[in-house]
């Protein structure tokens, strides 16, 4: 069956930010899946009546997705693959399982070959293991007949309250997918402004963002909100707590109340003899948000590293999921863990309803003509005027493989 003009099919969905996002754009998503239970849990309890798929994508073929969307092939595929192995907040494995699922991403997009397809992940993504991962969606998508738009974005740029960059793939099937246009001025944090964006409005704040949230409970019998609790604090976080400004950090501390794991990790970014100029010196540890900017990257360790500009707390797990976007309407299943790490994860709903809404727009307007001719149009990853070695030797591998903005001698 063709596609329905607005239907989509989303992989690794995690906790369906980005169904959401698509769904406010007005696309019917006919199926979403993930093989986490949390996630799967969570996408039921949110999306009721929607189609969801607990299996392993590796164990799935074209037409095993197509049962379950009664044969419709969507207009839209879309997917987020798992970045553990990606992101720098983590360990960088280039062995981990999971990096291959960015080629089953690939592979699905040209079983299924929907006209339009999205691909979204880390910015650790681009460097990883040389540039094999990103060789691995660029080969597998160009094979399927695609015309591509690759960049690294941040997120601030579309209306999220959070300074977040992410890289994000674009193809279209016959002719050029085009990028969204930022729409808001970042700001906050080095390399924010390198948009040029400046007469586009602010991104709103963490204060915008948390505005009549209201007092969180000390227990989950009293909570009004699911999430919006702030548990009990030892005497020794309330003084750090206490001492921290907004926007100081665990290194602004005494040293006698700087937590151990902090010179640990401080240290393991130095163990192996790189310079620390090289790699940016110790990690934030705790860090007071401020009220007037952009949060920080919202990660699954979020409630135990970022305090609320003007309370002397962490953030509950309700304001983490709001700074990324989601309706206090929305529910997270599974354990505090558990739901840390779908909140952390997620892709901000309103940065997906802006990339739906561009596909949307584009597909209700019949191309001119058509160009067949499958090659990568674009690969912005920088805004600045210098990048790291590594990145330079993947954008230079890029090009040399791709030509990029040229008819490539793809088979």
């Amino acid at each position: 069956m063709s596609a329905d003009r607005l239907s989509s099919v989303d992989l690794f969905s995690g906790a369906g930010g980005l169904v959401l996002g698509l769904r406010w754009a007005g696309f019917d998503t006919l199926l979403a899946n993930d093989n986490w239970a949390p996630a799967v849990e969570t996408l039921k309890h949110n999306f009721d009546g929607a189609r969801v798929s607990p299996d392993d994508i590796r164990d799935l073929s074209a037409a095993d997705l197509l049962t379950r969307t009664d044969g419709v092939t969507p207009l839209l595929v879309t997917g987020g693959p798992p970045c553990q192995g990606f992101t720098s907040a983590g360990a960088r494995r280039a062995s981990d399982h999971r990096n291959t699922l960015v080629k089953e991403f690939a592979r699905m997009v040209a079983e299924l070959h929907p006209q339009w397809f999205l691909f979204e992940n880390v910015e650790g993504f681009l460097t990883m293991s040389g540039g094999d991962f990103v060789v691995d969606l660029l080969d597998g998508v160009l094979d399927g007949g695609y015309q591509v738009r690759l960049q690294k974005v941040n997120v601030a740029n579309y209306g999220v309250p959070q300074l977040r960059k992410r890289v994000i793939a674009i193809g279209l099937l016959g002719g050029d997918p085009g990028f969204p246009s930022p729409s808001h001025h970042a700001y906050g944090a080095p390399g924010a402004e390198m948009e040029r964006t400046t007469a586009l409005p602010l991104a709103p704040t963490v204060a915008d963002s948390l505005d009549g949230i209201g007092a969180p409970a000390s227990s989950v019998q009293d909570e009004v909100v699911q999430g919006h609790i702030a548990p009990p604090i030892s005497e020794s976080d309330a003084l750090r707590f206490q001492l921290l400004q907004q926007g100081q950090t665990m290194r602004d501390l005494p040293k006698d109340l700087q937590h151990r794991s902090y010179a640990r990790r401080a240290n393991r970014r130095v163990a192996d003899g790189m310079p620390t100029e090289r790699r940016g010196g110790a990690p934030a540890g705790l860090r007071r948000l401020r009220a007037d900017e952009p949060s920080k990257a919202i990660t699954s360790a979020a409630t135990r590293e970022f305090l609320h500009p003007l309370e002397d707390r962490c953030l509950t797990l309700r304001e983490c999921s709001r700074l990324q976007g989601f309706p206090d309407s929305f529910e997270f299943v599974g354990n505090r863990s558990e739901q840390a790490t779908l909140i952390g994860n997620a892709i901000p709903p309103n940065f997906g309803e802006v990339f739906g809404g561009w596909v949307a727009e584009r597909s209700a307007d019949s191309p001119s003509s058509i160009d067949s001719s499958a090659r990568l149009l674009e690969f912005r990853v920088t805004n600045g005027a210098g990048m790291s070695p590594a990145l330079h030797s993947v954008v230079r591998r890029i090009n040399a493989r791709y030509r990029i903005g040229e008819v490539p001698l793809w088979s």
